[in-house]
């Protein structure tokens, strides 16, 4: 489901159903121009829909623009978002971190999802979108995931929730983006949640 699916309060909007087969060909049609060296600057709503075989109008009744249409097209070649076990803070933290470490490889896979990530940054109302629709949930969850642990007693109430999230997802976040020849083993969510957790577990907690 795109942005344009739901109103502002995340209840979906009722309507015509859509096409799936469309919509994947318009955001393969946005991802042709792209592999073909289009910078993300040029694209148009126009010349996306001459590319996916469809009318200006049959874009805009899925995306209020192409800003939202990038966002849901970076959503299309990315892992699904994690289901979280909840069976403690250790597992969701790890599933979450795990899901990092894929999109890290999803991306550095392909060279042109990197180059559109680098050419979004320069484009701030694009950026924003994503920011707010993508990125900003995740950091919403990482913290949901520390505040629980903080009301069962598996993570020390003292901690800076917001901060501890950053120290979390960080070690994936420079090891996907900032050194992107380093290596993301299997079990590299779990080392670091393990590592992290020695010194954030409330004192006297046993380790999992």
């Amino acid at each position: 489901m795109s942005l344009a699916d739901t109103n502002a309060s995340g209840a979906p909007v009722r309507g015509r159903p859509r096409s799936e087969a469309v919509e994947r060909a318009i955001l393969e049609g946005a991802m042709k121009l792209l592999e073909d060296g289009v910078p993300l600057a040029e694209l148009s709503i126009e010349r996306i829909a001459r590319t996916a075989g469809v009318g200006k109008a049959t874009i805009y009744r899925r995306w209020s623009g192409k800003e939202e249409l990038f966002v849901d097209m970076l959503r299309s070649t990315e892992p699904p978002d994690p289901e979280l076990p909840g069976t403690s803070m250790r597992d969701d933290l790890i599933v979450l971190l795990e899901s990092l470490r894929l999109r890290g490889l999803a991306s550095r896979s392909s060279a042109i999802l990197h180059n559109v990530h680098v050419q979004m940054k320069s484009s701030p109302k694009i950026w924003a979108v994503y920011d707010s629709t993508v990125l900003a949930p995740r950091r919403r969850l990482g913290v949901e995931i520390l505040r629980r642990g903080q009301r069962n007693g598996e993570l020390r109430a003292d901690v800076d929730v917001e901060l501890a999230n950053d120290i979390f997802v960080g070690p994936l976040l420079v090891r996907s983006v900032m050194r992107p020849d380093s290596d993301l083993p299997e079990d590299l969510a779990e080392r670091v949640v393990d590592t992290l957790l020695q010194g954030l577990r409330p004192v006297g907690s046993p380790a999992s």
